[in-house]
């Protein structure tokens, strides 16, 4: 049987925090999915293609990590796509806190998953999503925040 796991978030976009944490998982699964998660509540940032295309090459020398979207219940597409595991980063204790809530629902809808918590190294802690678009559309360097090989469109302000 594959271990297979699912590492679900909007990665708008993947930062090196992200990264750090997949590649030390890799030796815990045979295959981790990335999975950018779509929630039409939510507006992100960068066009679902870009950040797609983005952890593709970010992970072009990892032939066990995939790259997909969904919508829905997380739980429902690790059914779908036979992953026993939900791969998770922590930064925080209020991050442990809000993940062990998802971790426990997602455990009572769904009992054949289980969720791996990863604590995020010191020199990421800091970094998430929302403060690199925040410095991003602001005209700032986001490159000591992302992946070398995410090159961010130049607009307006990063001119």
């Amino acid at each position: 049987m594959i271990k297979r796991a699912v590492f679900p978030g909007s990665f708008d976009p993947i930062t090196r925090g992200h990264e750090n944490i997949i590649r030390r998982a890799l030796p815990l699964f045979d295959e981790i999915i990335v999975a950018i998660g779509l929630n039409i509540e939510k507006k992100n940032y960068f066009d679902l293609n870009d950040r797609i295309r983005w952890i593709q090459m970010v992970f072009a020398d990892c032939p066990r990590i995939k790259v997909d979207s969904y919508s829905g219940l997380t739980v429902d597409y690790c059914r779908d796509v036979s992953a026993s595991f939900i791969l998770r980063g922590l930064r925080t204790s209020a991050d442990f806190e809000f993940e062990r809530t998802v971790g426990q629902v997602n455990k009572k809808l769904y009992p054949d998953i289980e969720t791996v918590f990863l604590l995020t190294t010191p020199d990421y802690t800091s970094i998430n999503s929302s403060i690199v678009r925040d410095v991003y559309k602001n005209g700032g360097d986001v490159s000591i925040f992302i992946p070398d090989a995410v090159k961010l469109p130049v607009t307006g302000k990063n001119k």
